[in-house]
């Protein structure tokens, strides 16, 4: 595994990993520095650690984003050949996130310059939402449940 990072991290991956529970999404991104905004400003996680190579995400409730480069899979083929391919990343999946005010979220991603895909409104499942992508282009739908 290629890593940029100098110095030390700021814990080992096997104490972070010990840290994890239940699901936790982690997506492979082209430049970590250059997504964390969407995150951080837009979706309003809370970053715990981030650098070159990798940064930890933590959501309302406790839940875990992880965001790896791409280089740091170069010991992997399969998976750097995938990332080569062309389109956008995470085409057919939708990462659901709820409890994220939708209104607010479209606020702040349209401020950031990030692509609103559809704009906030209710739909027929219940959810309030909106949906829209990463610098990446991966998916995300975010709502909250009328009251």
């Amino acid at each position: 595994m290629t890593r940029k990072r100098t110095g030390t991290p700021w814990m080992p991956a096997p104490e972070f990993a010990r840290t994890l529970t239940g699901l936790t999404v982690n997506l492979l991104v082209r430049d970590v520095a250059g997504s964390l905004p969407f995150y951080t400003e837009v979706l309003e996680l809370r970053l715990l650690y981030g650098d070159e190579d990798f940064a930890a995400l933590e959501g309302p409730g406790g839940w875990h984003m992880m965001l790896h480069a791409d280089h740091t899979l170069d010991h992997s083929p399969v998976e750097t050949a995938r990332l080569l391919e062309p389109g956008k990343r995470g085409t057919g999946a939708e990462i659901r996130i709820l409890g994220l005010n939708p209104d607010e979220v479209e606020a702040r991603a349209r401020a950031h310059g990030f692509t609103v895909n559809v704009a906030t409104q209710t739909f027929p499942h219940g959810w309030r939402e909106c949906r829209l992508e990463d610098a990446n282009g991966y998916m995300f739908a975010v709502g909250v449940l009328p009251s």
